[in-house]
């Protein structure tokens, strides 16, 4: 099918059903789309699991692992839609370079204490809820936009999570300087899952496909429009706030700005530029080898014991 064709006829409201449906430009923002999401759903799974342990009580750790299978179930339904367009699955799953997945930065980190745990639900599944909301509304691909009826339900109840827990520890003095340094580094981590600016962006494929609605600053804004709110309302400081002038929120330090990996803070006097930001998302944070070394150790192990039997 025709480029334009395809384009004004997803515009006029055709649902693709079909890779025959597709022409290969679409075939491929879509493979990239799902990709992106599929590695973002699974890896989330392993920072979650460097505190799973602490959790301070059976229902927090009940809830924790109700989250976690809800990633691997996400992740899993973009990995099945990926093999019905011909992908190889256990390729992309078992034989990928660490470096070469492509989930958010942020989740190449250890998490510190049980309450980031919380702060990781409020900021990322929320910007997780703000993305795939966004698709599962204006999406034209059919079999993604049913699917996303479960996901933007749990996504949801994800962050709803992570907001009881960052609400219940504002009331511990202790607890609640936990919060704010968890929101100190994960603010604007969370900001950065939308990617670079509209301004340095030439046409997309997925809008003008209609694979997703809303520019990448659209989505900043509306992830902002909910995450400031109930910040300020709990009392966590955070670097922006509403400006009734421009009827927008807007930062209080550059964005971007650079991040030092090691100390997990970001240098808000060094403004960065979005190339650079590029740049440290593809070599990847601290524990990036360790997560996805962790995923494929047992397709690794279950192979080599298939070499020795045979």
């Amino acid at each position: 099918m025709g480029t334009n064709l395809l384009k004004d006829k997803v515009n006029n409201g055709f649902i693709v059903e079909r890779a025959e449906d597709m022409n290969e430009e679409y075939l491929k923002a879509i493979k990239q789309t799902l990709l992106i999401v599929g590695d973002t759903e699974l890896l989330s799974v392993p920072p979650l699991l460097t505190v799973y342990d602490q959790a301070p009580t059976l229902n927090h750790k009940i809830t924790a692992l109700a989250i976690m299978q809800d990633e691997i179930g996400h992740a899993h339904i973009a990995y099945r839609l990926l093999k019905e367009l011909g992908e190889d699955v256990d390729e992309l799953l078992y034989k990928r370079e660490p470096n070469q997945w492509k989930n958010p930065y942020a989740f190449d980190f250890e998490l510190s204490n049980w309450v980031e745990l919380g702060v990781f639900n409020a900021y990322f599944d929320r910007a997780g809820y703000t993305l795939l909301g966004d698709a599962f509304e204006h999406t034209s691909y059919g079999p993604w936009k049913r699917a996303l009826v479960k996901v933007d339900k749990e996504e949801l109840f994800h962050l709803r999570n992570g907001e009881i827990i960052m609400k219940s520890a504002m009331k511990d003095p202790e607890l609640k300087e936990q919060v704010q340094k968890a929101s100190d580094w994960m603010f604007l981590m969370a900001l950065e899952f939308f990617g670079v600016a509209d301004d340095l962006k030439s046409r997309s494929a997925q809008l003008d496909y209609k694979l997703k609605g809303k520019t990448n600053d659209q989505l900043r804004q509306k992830w902002l429009s909910t995450a400031v709110p109930f910040c300020e309302s709990i009392g966590v400081k955070v670097p922006a706030h509403y400006d009734e002038t421009s009827g927008k929120y807007v930062l209080d330090v550059p964005f971007p700005c650079k991040f030092d990996a090691e100390k997990k803070q970001w240098l808000t006097d060094q403004p960065d530029t979005w190339e650079n930001v590029i740049k440290r998302f593809k070599n990847r944070g601290p524990r990036n080898s360790e997560f996805v070394e962790r995923l494929q150790k047992g397709a690794n192990e279950l192979e080599n014991m298939r070499k020795e039997v045979s």
